[in-house]
């Protein structure tokens, strides 16, 4: 069994926001792999079930708010028996240039709360996670407020590109493995645009 765990903030003032891409990827892959999406209170989620091949696939996006999404997957790893090594962690990034996605088998939370949280509260960094680049915010403005922001109508076709190359590496990731799919995704010209 793999869980695939994208991260955001839950309610609709939220929705559509650079910090919920997380959600938006999930949300993709429900759709690909035919997956119905329903809250589940024991792990503070809303989560999936589907199948790739012979692989279980649970999906997930943890209700708990960006900050506290540790708690989610804490209790996601618990209920489904899991190790760390079998999670997939999807979220943003503002070290990343916009559009860009990187694949990492471990590493720090480069700032991230998500997953300084799921860090905190998992006790290990030994887990993959997905990152989508948002960009720095412009001078003038606080990275706090702009990863709640919308994304403009000209960003809008590089993040709609992103969110698929997220899902295809997520496919990649459940019957490649984190290595194979690192090489696959993580190249410059891994997005049309580059």
């Amino acid at each position: 069994m793999k869980l695939i765990v994208g991260l955001g903030n839950p309610g609709l003032i939220y929705a559509g926001s650079r910090h919920n891409i997380g959600f938006s990827v999930i949300k993709s892959l429900a759709r690909s792999l035919k997956a119905s999406l329903k809250r589940d209170r024991s792990v503070f989620s809303i989560t999936g079930a589907c199948v790739l091949g012979r692989q279980s696939i649970i999906l997930a996006m943890p209700q708990t708010f960006m900050n506290l999404s540790g708690i989610a997957v804490k209790a996601l790893l618990k209920k489904y028996r899991q190790l760390p090594e079998n999670l997939l962690v999807i979220c943003d990034d503002l070290d990343l240039e916009p559009g860009r996605i990187k694949l990492r088998g471990s590493g720090t939370s480069g700032g991230q709360r998500g997953l300084e949280s799921i860090i905190e509260h998992t006790g290990t960094r030994e887990f993959p996670r997905l990152r989508i680049g948002i960009g720095r915010p412009p001078r003038s403005t606080d990275a706090a407020g702009y990863v709640l922001t919308g994304f403009s109508r000209r960003e809008k076709p590089l993040f709609d590109e992103a969110r698929e190359k997220a899902v295809e590496c997520a496919l990649s990731w459940v019957e490649k493995g984190t290595v194979e799919t690192m090489n696959m995704f993580n190249a410059k010209g891994a997005l049309k645009n580059e």
